[in-house]
């Protein structure tokens, strides 16, 4: 896509002047309505940093201590706030360690606008120092990026980026800026994008479609919704409830999708997915019409999927057409904005309850809470378990904190067991599974919603790989809440060794440091629980302290996720022990 083809808005910088390209990197992002920069300065992004150094009061720098950090708080700040993320480093190394946060952003649909400083244009291709084409590196994992040679063509570079990164499904662009384009003079005026020839963000609405899939849901019998991001990302949450309360229709979510509808809405009726809820799992293969709301079908979700709802008409509501028909058929697939076609097929569906279907669901919880969710919350066993300091945690947080976590036991903990009243509220990985994720994107959820409480919750093997993050959180007092779930293990792997690899704990079993001191050492306030009765207090205590806090908290070494789909096996081939 070549920028001449996109379309431009005037905005209040519509009057030239002559700045360097640098400068013009820093006014476009004030014209974008930046606020909060994550990055970390070198060699040749130098020239844009001198130049953000005279802005230090329109625009917040924020100093992490590694480029992969900068992406994931980007990320975390995008997600609760829904403006674009923007993170910045050098050329080299400084740009491939934005690879790992880039890739999880479009995976996760996570508007963010990477820029890079790159070598100057003449050494292009020469193997410089800390050179990489990080173009080339970074195209399978972009919605789109674009290398800057010419100082003139950074206001329309910025602009496009911008429009791509927030518009139709989101997702990471990268801008690399050539070190003589940041010198550079250019006349400068700038005009936001509002179209791209050859982009088309939002698809149009079929009607006919609409009609089709209305049909269906209306003379369903056995109806079942699974809802997913694209809910959030639509900003349709508040439609979405009435939809389902108009239809009576049990609503399962993925992960991603979680806090979008109340946890404790009624027709709210758990996760799917490998470490989902019972019911919904299986019950996905004995609905007759299942109707998929801005999700993708992600494998976790499916299982096999030669035994996924075989039985059922699919409904696909799907901004992205290239999610149509991916994984699983739709029967009656709706492209577009799931705010506009919701609001379509609100007008066309029947109102209905579904009491005896929803039955099937509540027979089957109870099943689940007997097997799984009472051990998982008993205090009378001998270890403190998971569940049982999620569940402090939204006593303490009245479920309208945001809860952040990273990857394996301590994530299904988190969202199974999470209370979340208001949307915009579960911030982890979930397509790249990405471990070291949630310390960063914590300290970016805080400062997207300041006025919430934002809790991380960490397992001890995720957070020793961005733990030098530490460091930013000492550096700008960002008050969040840490919570490590320590069991000496890599947890899920070791989960996954006990149940499928004979007890071959290979590799997965940690040897930690004094996790406590190092947080005092960054003069973070910090506690330990090591046992059952400290909890309540401990929490407690952490939620009420005015500034940043760790709270290490010693659980079962090998308590397991349970419900579990195997992998390879059909979701209703779920196992509770």
């Amino acid at each position: 896509m070549e920028v001449k083809t996109a379309s431009f808005e005037k905005t209040s910088a519509d009057t030239s002047m002559t700045v360097s390209g640098a400068e013009a990197v820093i006014k476009c992002l004030l014209e974008e309505g930046v606020e909060t920069i994550y990055g970390y300065p070198g060699g040749a992004i130098m020239p844009v940093y001198d130049e953000l150094y005279k802005y230090q009061d329109k625009i917040h720098h924020v100093l992490t201590r590694h480029e992969q950090g900068a992406t994931h708080a980007a990320q975390g700040y995008a997600r609760v706030s829904g403006k674009v993320g923007v993170a910045m480093a050098t050329s080299g190394p400084g740009a491939t360690n934005l690879v790992t946060g880039i890739a999880d952003a479009q995976i996760d649909s996570t508007p963010l606008v990477c820029i890079t400083g790159q070598v100057g244009s003449h050494l292009l291709g020469s193997d410089a120092f800390q050179e990489t084409d990080i173009v080339g590196i970074s195209t399978p994992i972009t919605k789109w990026n674009y290398q800057v040679t010419r100082a003139e063509e950074i206001p329309e570079v910025i602009a496009k980026a911008f429009y791509i990164a927030k518009s139709g499904r989101p997702g990471p662009v990268l801008v690399d800026i050539t070190k003589d384009a940041q010198f550079a003079s250019l006349e400068f005026n700038y005009k936001k994008c509002s179209g791209i020839r050859s982009y088309k963000a939002n698809p149009e609405v079929d009607l006919i479609q609409i009609e089709k899939a209305a049909e269906a849901i209306n003379s369903a019998k056995k109806p079942m919704i699974v809802f997913g991001q694209g809910v959030i990302l639509g900003g349709a949450e508040e439609l979405f409830k009435e939809f389902v309360e108009k239809t009576g229709i049990p609503a399962a979510w993925t992960i991603l999708g979680l806090s979008a509808l109340p946890t404790k809405h009624p027709l709210n009726v758990g996760m799917v997915g490998m470490h989902g809820n019972y019911g919904p799992n299986i019950l996905t293969n004995e609905c007759d019409v299942l109707i998929a709301i801005g999700m993708r079908f992600d494998d976790r979700v499916t299982g096999n999927l030669d035994h996924y709802a075989k039985q059922a008409k699919v409904v696909h509501l799907e901004i992205d057409p290239a999610e149509i028909n991916k994984n699983v058929y739709a029967d009656f697939p709706v492209l577009g904005n799931v705010k506009e076609t919701l609001k379509a097929l609100m007008e066309l569906v029947k109102p209905n309850s579904h009491k005896e279907w929803h039955n099937r669901f509540k027979e089957l919880y109870k099943t689940e809470y007997k097997k799984v969710i009472s051990r998982n919350l008993d205090v009378n066993k001998q270890d403190l378990g998971m569940a049982e300091v999620i569940q402090e945690i939204n006593i303490n947080t009245e479920g309208k904190a945001v809860i952040v976590s990273d990857v394996g036991q301590h994530q299904m903990a988190a969202c199974r067991y999470s209370d979340f009243t208001q949307t915009r509220s579960n911030v982890t990985s979930g397509g790249l599974g990405t471990m070291g994720f949630a310390l960063p994107a914590a300290i970016g959820a805080k400062m997207g919603a300041p006025e919430r409480e934002v809790v991380a919750v960490i397992g001890d093997g995720g957070y020793q790989m961005t733990i030098q993050e530490l460091g930013t959180i000492f550096q700008t007092k960002v008050p969040v809440k840490i919570v490590i779930l320590n069991n000496g293990f890599l947890g899920m792997v070791r989960q996954w060794q006990q149940l499928f690899f004979d007890r071959r704990y290979a590799s997965t079993e940690m040897t930690n440091p004094d996790f406590v001191t190092i947080a005092k050492g960054y003069h973070i306030e910090a506690n330990r629980v090591t046992d059952r009765t400290q909890l309540k207090d401990a929490v407690k205590a952490m939620i009420d302290h005015d500034g940043p806090y760790f709270l290490e908290v010693k659980v079962e070494q090998e308590e397991n996720v349970f419900p579990m789909v195997p992998t390879g096996a059909s979701v209703s081939d779920i196992i509770l022990e």
